[in-house]
């Protein structure tokens, strides 16, 4: 029995081991599937942070000053892009809806970030009509800009658009379509 003592022992030992090596194998199973969890509720956070400075941004949504703003924006919706939300002009990298550039979103994110907010767009929001809708609002509300034209000619040609020539065929086109 003697001799079989130090390799009853080393089984033992290698049995005990096993099961501290087996436990903290399931501990680590266990702490993954915390973590899954946690990540999960860490992307619902980030949802719904994006949902309320959405909610925020919404909540600053301006009237544009003339009968029907709806029917503007569908007027240069349309004249910017047929309606069409894949719309996308490769000379100018001009996209979506509201055909908007990148100088666009740069333009309405310094304007946010000068309003204090913690949101900002990215590039890739122009091809969403509602970030679109809402680029557009900033922009036109940070301009002050509240009648028709206005609206429509400096969405066109920046903020001085009212003093380019070159506007007022934009604003025909948008004038037609209100008037149809």
């Amino acid at each position: 029995m003697r001799y079989y003592f130090p390799y009853i022992t080393t089984i033992l030992f290698a049995f005990i081991s096993l099961c501290y090596i087996l436990d903290y194998e399931d501990q680590i199973e266990t702490l993954h599937q915390e973590l899954e969890v946690i990540d999960s509720l860490n992307n619902t956070i980030d949802s719904l942070k994006l949902e309320i400075d959405t909610l925020e941004l919404e909540a600053e949504i301006w009237d544009y000053n003339i009968s029907n703003s709806t029917n503007l924006l569908s007027a240069i919706i349309f004249v910017e892009s047929s309606n069409d939300d894949s719309a996308y002009a490769a000379s100018e990298d001009a996209v979506g809806c509201l055909q908007i550039r990148k100088t666009m979103v740069d333009d309405v994110n310094r304007i946010l970030k000068r309003q204090g907010k913690t949101y900002k767009f990215s590039y890739d929001d122009r091809w969403l009509r509602n970030k679109s809708i809402q680029m557009f609002e900033v922009y036109c509300k940070h301009y002050g800009l509240t009648t028709a034209e206005e609206i429509a000619r400096c969405w066109n040609g920046g903020p001085r658009g009212m003093d380019k020539e070159a506007t007022s065929y934009y604003w025909t086109k948008v004038e037609d379509y209100l008037s149809s």
